[in-house]
């Protein structure tokens, strides 16, 4: 802690006792003396010696520094706001520093976080990034991805979200890349080779839940109209094609989509019944133009079973709709009966069995009847 002990004689000075000047020692805490403007060099005259730009690009040497600042600003909350200043004020001025003294200045940007300052908005400090000029030389996303690298030393990863979502960058992330450079593979190159994986994946996620709901609003608007069904199966296939969606989520899209299009009825349950097997009925071809496959049809099966089980007015519409579905040429005979044997889905699966047993016995007497 020598960094804290030969900074502390700062707060001793009578220039520092003004909250005017405060700004002017974490100038001094960063580059050992007051910034000249519009440049990263202290102003002449002498220098303070311990100063982040002075110190090896670590850690371990930068943290005591924070600590110092951290240890004031307990004292005189009033500072952070100057700490805020400061800080945007050396992020406006990235493209003037070197490598080496940016890789400081991220670990010093982490660290200030990671400790927590009390106060210290990450909206403020990270929205001044966003300059056309530093993001259109990289300087920003090299900045960014060592902060964050450093950020998850000593935090997991659902730290970092949180942190990006108070800063209100969580969604703008590929805003960070130079123009040329704003694409989903650049991204997930970029922050792979960083070793940033847990990044590139829950971007994903979110790119794919961004893709799966305006599907789902799409089809909710066509819902409401009178679509031509051929035409809505042609538009909906190529949606589901430019978007790069699987079918297992298309289909399960699709019938969540087809529920949430229905006026229920708060209390009379037949109507309910009815409400849904119609648009069952209605819309069963849409559904089967994605269930081409057994395994597509019992993800389909598993989907149902799963929206009955969670919706208590559907409990016991779960066999009428396999069957209408069945009627529709949407589930195939095979395809029931090895749910009905082997289903692994245990959500209500013993009440939906017990309430499909008469239509699969049906269909096993029909088919040895064959």
């Amino acid at each position: 802690m020598a960094v804290v002990g030969s900074l502390a004689w700062l707060l001793k000075l009578p220039l520092f006792q003004n909250k005017s000047n405060v700004g002017f020692m974490l100038q001094v805490v960063y580059t050992g003396g007051r910034i000249q403007f519009g440049s990263t060099k202290p102003e002449e005259g002498e220098r303070q010696p311990y100063c982040i730009l002075n110190s090896e690009a670590s850690r371990e040497k930068i943290l005591p520094y924070v600590l110092f600042i951290q240890k004031i600003i307990r004292r005189r909350p009033f500072m952070i706001k100057s700490l805020e200043n400061v800080m945007q004020r050396l992020l406006q001025s990235l493209e003037l520093y070197g490598q080496i003294d940016r890789l400081k200045l991220a670990i010093f940007t982490a660290l200030t976080f990671s400790q927590k300052l009390s106060g210290l908005p990450p909206e403020n400090i990270f929205s001044v990034l966003l300059k056309d000029s530093l993001v259109a030389k990289g300087t920003v996303l090299g900045f960014i991805t060592d902060c964050f690298n450093e950020y998850l030393v000593e935090n997991s990863f659902d730290d970092l979200i949180a942190l990006l979502k108070r800063a209100k960058i969580e969604d703008r992330l590929l805003e960070f890349f130079p123009m040329q450079k704003r694409t989903m593979e650049c991204f997930s190159e970029h922050f792979s080779k960083a070793g940033l994986i847990p990044l590139v994946e829950y971007n994903e996620k979110k790119v794919f839940d961004v893709k799966l709901k305006e599907l789902r609003n799409y089809l909710a608007d066509q819902f409401s109209e009178d679509v031509n069904m051929d035409e809505l199966m042609e538009s909906l296939k190529q949606r589901c094609k430019e978007a790069s969606l699987p079918d297992a989520e298309v289909v399960r899209t699709v019938w969540e989509a087809l529920m949430d299009a229905i006026q229920w009825s708060g209390k009379n349950q037949q109507q309910n019944v009815n409400l849904a097997l119609r648009q069952v009925k209605t819309w069963g071809a849409l559904l089967g133009s994605f269930t081409n496959t057994g395994k597509l049809e019992l993800e389909l099966i598993y989907t149902i079973q799963t929206y009955c089980y969670e919706d208590a007015k559907l409990m016991k519409l779960f066999p009428e709709i396999i069957r209408a579905l069945y009627e529709k040429d949407v589930l195939a005979e095979d395809t029931i009966l090895f749910w009905f044997k082997k289903g692994s889905n245990p959500k209500g699966r013993q009440i939906f069995v017990k309430g499909l047993e008469p239509f699969v016995k049906w269909l096993e007497e029909a088919e040895e009847e064959d």
